[in-house]
Order: C-alpha cells, then sequence, then structure tokens
C-alpha cells in the first residue's frame, strides 16, 4: 500500500449488548479493523481490564491494534466511527458507558489538530490503559513531544494509581 503508515487504534468496551459481551465486542472489532484494512493483518496487543477512567460504569476492557493506513486520518477516524455504530455505540453524554469505543491514537508520524482529530491522541502518553498493550506491540515507538512509549509507561506505573491487568 503505497503511502501507508502504521495506524494504532485504542479498544475498549465495557457494555454488553443483546448479542455481544463487552470482551466479545474486542474479538470483533479486530475483526473488523481487519475488513477496512482490506484484509492485510493486523497486529493486537492482549486484552487488559481497568477501571474507568474520567467515565461512568463498569471495568472496562481494552487492547491496542496496529494496521497498515494510507495518510488520510480522517477517512480512517469515519472508518472506526462506522464500526462503533455498527456496535451499538451511543453518545449520550461526554465518557458515558460503552459496547465499543476505536480510539484513533497514531497514525504514522503524523500531527494533527483539529476540531474532529488530534494525533498523536492528546492523552495517550497519561493512561495506563493505553499504554500497557501499546508497549507490547511497539516499546520503542516515539510519541512525538512526549518520548517513546516504554518511558510514558514507566513514568505512570511511578506516579498513578491506575488499575490495568491481564484479562483472564
Amino acid at each position: 500500500m503505497t503511502g501507508a503508515a502504521s495506524a494504532y487504534v485504542g479498544l475498549g468496551a465495557n457494555l454488553p449488548t443483546a448479542w455481544r459481551s463487552p470482551r466479545q465486542a474486542l474479538d470483533d472489532a479486530i475483526v473488523a479493523l481487519a475488513d477496512i484494512g482490506h484484509g492485510r493483518p493486523i497486529a493486537s496487543s492482549r486484552v487488559y481490564t481497568s477501571d474507568p477512567v474520567d467515565a461512568d460504569g463498569p471495568p472496562f476492557f481494552n487492547q491496542v491494534a496496529r494496521l497498515e493506513w494510507p495518510l488520510d486520518a480522517e477517512a480512517l477516524l469515519d472508518a472506526l466511527q462506522a464500526i462503533e455504530a455498527r456496535f451499538g455505540r451511543e453518545r449520550p453524554y461526554r465518557n458515558a458507558p460503552r459496547t465499543l469505543d476505536l480510539d484513533l491514537l497514531m497514525l504514522g508520524d503524523r500531527q494533527l489538530d483539529t476540531p474532529r482529530l488530534t494525533l498523536p491522541h492528546p492523552r495517550m502518553h497519561q493512561r495506563l490503559f493505553v499504554l500497557m498493550p501499546l508497549a507490547e506491540l511497539a516499546p520503542g515507538l516515539v510519541i512525538p513531544g512526549r518520548g517513546t512509549v516504554a518511558h510514558c509507561l514507566e513514568a505512570v506505573l511511578l506516579t498513578q494509581t491506575q488499575r490495568c491487568v491481564p484479562a483472564g
């Protein structure tokens, strides 16, 4: 794929639907991400559980996936939001519990700040539930202005008390 870069997507879910648990939503979302990547293999971390951060509801299941994508960030955001909609995502209020959340964390070394999208994700360097699974895939990945994923993970582990553990 010419002009493609590694896209890192954070996956999260903490509400069931009538047909899938939050844990199964992540498995199904990985399949959906492979579909938008035109069948190209994607890499994914283990699944973690974490308490909600700045959100309500039951614990989250979290994961990070990497896929190759052309450098059109807005098109990828559209594709991610379409997958969320298929999984029954509603947005009744900010940080509401959700059946599926797909956050575009990074797209290559692209930096973007528009009303719709900021790259890299502006809080990814502070969130254990993003950094732990991301460190499985790319510990040396540089988050512009923040350092490597491994460095950010170490800083969060030293300063915060978030709970994030591999799902059993």
